[in-house]
């Protein structure tokens, strides 16, 4: 700004001081280029200014630390509409260091006011029914492979379906309820996590990254 200052008044000397004290219109087209180059200068200034902020930004890296899919069986369009709402929901959320997840909290109720659909659900003595969300313990469960072996994440709280379920080997599932059943685990590690969600017609698949802030660290 001092550089600025300073050279704009030697602009103003040349080009006013040395004119003709009779010849306004020499001055005046004088004051319009020095006013026009002051705003040149202002905007060079503002771009150096911007270009050396985006220099100093840390760029985020991201790397992928686990990965798992399932399959899906049943083909109903409303459990699709479920395993879609709610991976949209879950997709891009991002866990941060020593932070404790809920699937519950994060998901919430599904409600048909959210566009939940009603679909197959397992009740706690083992019977098939429809309910709305049919479908969210297929990604709690998707979920649950995902991050089960990264160093640094601890389960704090899973439970089985109270029946086999087809998409996950026996005790590798984790039910979900709201308001009862819930998936828990805290990001123990120095770093956040995001979580990636997708869905097709055939599989569910979920891939944990580690985001790193510093790109030499």
């Amino acid at each position: 700004m001092k550089r600025l200052i300073l050279t704009l008044s030697v602009l103003i000397f040349v080009l006013t001081g040395c004119a003709d004290n009779n010849n306004e219109n020499q001055i005046t087209s004088n004051e319009f280029n020095v006013a026009k180059l002051s705003t040149e200068i202002e905007a060079n200034e503002q771009a150096k200014s911007e270009e050396i902020s985006k220099t100093n930004e840390q760029p985020k890296q991201e790397e992928e630390i686990g990965k798992y899919s399932t399959k899906i069986y049943d083909k109903s369009s409303d459990r699709q509409n479920n395993l879609e709402i709610t991976c949209s929901k879950l997709n891009g959320y991002i866990v941060k260091s020593g932070q404790t997840f809920s699937f519950e909290d994060t998901i919430g109720q599904a409600k048909k006011e959210e566009g939940y659909k009603k679909a197959k659900i397992f009740d706690s003595d083992g019977n098939v029914k429809e309910g709305y969300g049919g479908g969210k313990c297929q990604v709690s469960t998707t979920l649950f492979n995902a991050v089960r072996n990264i160093p640094g994440i601890t389960v704090t709280e899973r439970h089985n379906h109270s029946s086999k379920v087809p998409y996950a080997k026996a005790g590798d599932d984790a039910a979900v309820a709201h308001g009862g059943y819930d998936f828990k685990f805290i990001n123990n590690n120095d770093y956040d996590i995001k979580i990636n969600a997708s869905v097709d017609k055939k599989n569910i698949v979920i891939t944990i990254n580690k985001i790193q802030n510093n790109l030499h660290s």
